[in-house]
């Protein structure tokens, strides 16, 4: 089997790895490239879900690149549109024609003589096997499942004779239009089905077990669309997103430091969109601390406005069984429903379940530890890309993208051939690599590698740390072993 050579190879082309493309063709035009794609198309997650009403849940003046200015008026942008801006992007810098479609990569093994990954894809609808090597192996795949969601064993499922779906396979060209409609959940997902199905639908009802914690943003940036007219689209886009990183990241503080203070405001901002005799408490308090999990965003109180004319409604309570027509509950209600979504979740996994050695030992991620939020103990050559939990997944992306060019330039000009993150100091304590109290996340966290109690083992959730850190910090330190892997100098190391 022959065996295809790049200098780079890049897991995922979508939104993370099509950036990851373009930082490589720009700050590392002599490296090499392909980027392996498991679906047919271009765009990940946002290809992917194809739910009515389907957006992003951050601004894209932060969800989107930093080269690459965002322009539409909407600031809350819909799936197709978030779609466009990535495949536009592949095209206008060529990334398009590195990438392989219909890899799914299963294995990675890493040689420590020859200083180069060997990886393997299973392609096609055949799974003919494919074999390529490469000098530095960078993850853009995500951190969950893309063939399943999370489906929990709800009682008497089997019973139940309308339309079962979950968003995660949203069937092409339903008809919802004047049917009962019963949303399973409280987190983005849900609180985005609800108002856009409920015009269409003859009601919906988001059924929770427990409220989310719900923000109203505007659709439209103001302040962003007043920098568009005053300035050249790149500087108004630079302002905006500034703008939009420092207020994000003021209110989770907030959120963290001053946990009563926040409750009390989100309740109110609550409060202040539906009628003074609305049961707030029941369907809008939440019994954690804001961000303890992902808040919900909701774009020009759509949710609420649903909710005001009748169209939605919100039931708090236990599922005890399905019913041919519908779902009972533990308080003895029953809801009627021609169609019940399911928006209960993703499942998490690393790597897209891939399989890494490393000099032939096959490596536990759970006994590895994240090394700067996007490399791992004792994997040479190996980075990954985990957006942030509190703010736009692509404001890390791009930062690891800039540190693996960093990294590979630094190995180039100083004749070195891998670079290894080795943890040598005993006061590192272990901790969950996501701190949050998401179901999707304790699920699944204790097969992911972990975290370390400090620096630079430590993942922060700051992007001004981060930007600190893995665009301008030193490469060479704590943690980080370089190697010559010349066959009479193999152990020969440059140690930070």
């Amino acid at each position: 089997m022959s065996i295809e050579h790049f200098d780079v190879i890049v897991v995922g082309a979508g939104l993370s790895g099509i950036g990851a493309g373009v930082h490589l063709k720009t700050r590392c035009p002599d490296q090499t490239y392909a980027i392996l794609e498991a679906r047919e198309a271009i765009g990940g997650t946002w290809d992917l879900f194809r739910y009515p009403g389907i957006r992003s849940d951050s601004d894209m003046y932060t969800l989107g690149y930093a080269f690459k200015p965002w322009t539409a008026a909407k600031s809350i942008a819909d799936g197709a549109s978030i779609l466009d801006y990535v495949r536009a992007t592949a095209r206008e810098h060529g990334v398009d024609r590195h990438v392989r479609f219909q890899h799914k990569v299963v294995r990675a093994s890493w040689s420590s003589e020859h200083a180069r990954w060997t990886v393997q894809a299973e392609c096609g609808a055949a799974r003919e096997l494919r074999r390529y090597s490469c000098r530095f192996l960078y993850m853009c795949s995500g951190y969950y499942r893309y063939d399943a969601g999370y489906m929990p064993e709800f009682a008497g499922i089997g019973d139940y004779r309308g339309q079962l779906i979950h968003p995660q396979h949203w069937p092409e060209g339903l008809d919802y239009a004047g049917k009962r409609v019963v949303v399973i959940g409280s987190g983005a997902t849900a609180v985005t089905l609800v108002p856009a199905m409920a015009d269409t639908a003859a009601k919906v009802t988001m059924l929770q077990r427990s409220p989310s914690y719900v923000l109203t943003l505007p659709a439209e940036d103001r302040i962003a669309g007043v920098l568009r007219k005053l300035l050249p689209a790149r500087a108004a886009y630079g302002l905006a997103r500034g703008k939009n990183i420092l207020m994000s990241l003021a209110f989770y503080t907030l959120c963290r430091r001053y946990p009563a203070f926040a409750k009390k405001l989100l309740r109110k901002g609550v409060a202040a969109q539906l009628p003074p005799e609305y049961p707030v408490d029941e369907h809008f308090k939440p019994r954690y601390n804001p961000w303890d999990q992902r808040l919900c965003f909701v774009p020009d109180a759509d949710l609420f406005k649903a909710l005001r004319r009748g169209k939605a409604e919100i039931v708090t309570d236990h599922i005890e069984c399905f019913t041919k027509a519908g779902i009972r509950l533990k308080s003895g209600r029953e809801l009627a429903a021609d169609i019940v979504v399911c928006a209960t979740g993703l499942q998490l996994l690393a790597f897209g379940g891939m399989q890494i050695r490393v000099d032939g030992e096959d490596i536990e991620l759970a006994k590895t530890m994240s090394y700067k939020g996007m490399m791992l103990s004792g994997v040479p050559n190996f980075a990954y890309c985990l957006g942030y939990t509190n703010a736009s997944w692509t404001l890390k992306a791009d930062l690891a993208s800039q540190y693996v060019c960093r990294l590979i330039d630094h190995l180039d000009r100083n004749g070195l051939d891998y670079a290894v993150p080795h943890n040598d100091d005993p006061s590192v304590g272990e901790e969950p690599l996501i701190d949050f109290s998401s179901g999707y996340v304790q699920r699944a966290i204790h097969d992911f590698p972990k975290q370390g109690s400090k620096a630079p083992w430590k993942l922060h959730q700051n992007y001004l740390k981060d930007l600190l850190t893995l665009k301008y910090g030193a490469l060479e330190g704590r943690g980080m072993k370089f190697v010559r892997a010349t066959a009479a100098d193999a152990a020969a190391a440059s140690a930070g």
